[in-house]
């Protein structure tokens, strides 16, 4: 069974479909997967071993110039090389417009959520076959209530686990000392980035310790303030932009993590690290960190900067 999936971005969105994947793949043995994703987020497909190719698109540059000749020979291309191969079944797991767009202009049948189910209307619109799946659920139960729908097979209410391989993980080649925690101080919003002054205390509790703190950052922006939050310890390391198979790489050996809301705290989880993610205006119920010896925090009012040090110091793992 060949099997096409439509997820575009973003980090964390893409690795909460990773587990649907690995029970499909126990449903069916000889099923494989090919993902359409946006070449930003390319590695995350790769890391499952039933996905067998990755078609990259780069929509986010799309939209900012989508009638430039580029652009359009590009999502023609895009087009092309989808509608050349022959599939079982098409699924858009992303039901949003951008995602929505690419299944419409796909010769073959594409099956999505309904209109009460989807991320954004009209994007059932796009495809031939619908089905409900309560928004109410979390993402990751939903992405495996679609594909178990979609293929047809008995849903496991049990996510024992990620069904990763770590193999295109990339050693950084830093020299990693024996006690360290990855810090994710980054995050897309203002209101779920902890502040300075808070990550600086929980270092310094960390060097009394012993333990080193890794603080990676996604672009230059980030890195700069990753710089400013490190400053307070030598045990501290602003670490320079690097691949997310490198970050992977890191997060999968550190003695734990603590994160804000953001893709890098789904990482933890999706290799099994302890995490303890913070969070502020999001709904954990519907997309905080899910798997095993994952800790969150909820900030009352919804203010992360109400998240204490102390609370975080309390719920650090001993090691």
């Amino acid at each position: 069974m060949k099997v096409l999936i439509i997820k575009l971005t973003s980090m964390g969105d893409l690795m909460h479909a990773l587990p649907a994947l690995t029970e499909a793949s126990n449903a069916f043995t000889d099923i494989s997967f090919d993902w359409v994703v946006d070449e930003n987020f390319s590695d995350i497909p790769k890391w499952h071993p039933n996905v067998k190719k990755v078609i990259t698109t780069n929509h986010r540059e799309w939209r900012k110039q989508f009638f430039s000749s580029s652009s359009r020979l590009a999502f023609k291309n895009l087009i092309k090389d989808i509608n050349h191969s022959k599939y079982d079944f098409i699924i858009d797991m992303q039901n949003n417009l951008k995602s929505a767009f690419v299944s419409y202009l796909c010769k073959q049948k594409i099956t999505g959520m309904d209109s009460k189910s989807v991320r954004e209307f009209p994007a059932q619109l796009s495809y031939s076959t619908r089905f409900n799946v309560p928004k109410n659920l979390h993402a990751i139960t939903r992405q495996n209530k679609l594909l178990a729908k979609a293929l047809n097979y008995e849903e496991n209410n049990k996510i024992s686990n990620y069904g990763i391989s770590k193999n295109n993980f990339l050693d950084p080649k830093l020299n990693l000392p024996s006690k360290f925690a990855v810090l994710v101080q980054n995050a897309s919003w203002p209101s779920k980035q902890w502040s300075v002054n808070k990550w600086q205390k929980l270092i310094n509790y960390l060097d009394q310790l012993g333990i080193y703190a890794f603080l990676p950052s996604g672009n230059e922006t980030e890195l700069e303030r990753a710089k400013e939050i490190a400053s307070c310890s030598e045990k501290a390391i602003a670490l320079e932009l690097m691949s997310l198979n490198e970050i992977a790489f890191l997060i999968d050996k550190a003695d734990f993590s603590i994160c804000s809301d953001t893709g890098l705290a789904h990482l933890s989880a999706v290799v099994g690290t302890p995490s303890i993610t913070l969070y502020g205006p999001t709904d954990v119920n519907l997309i905080g960190t899910y798997g095993e010896n994952q800790e969150h925090i909820i900030a009352e009012n919804k203010d992360i900067n109400n998240i204490k040090v102390d609370e975080v110091v309390s719920k650090l793992p001993k090691i």
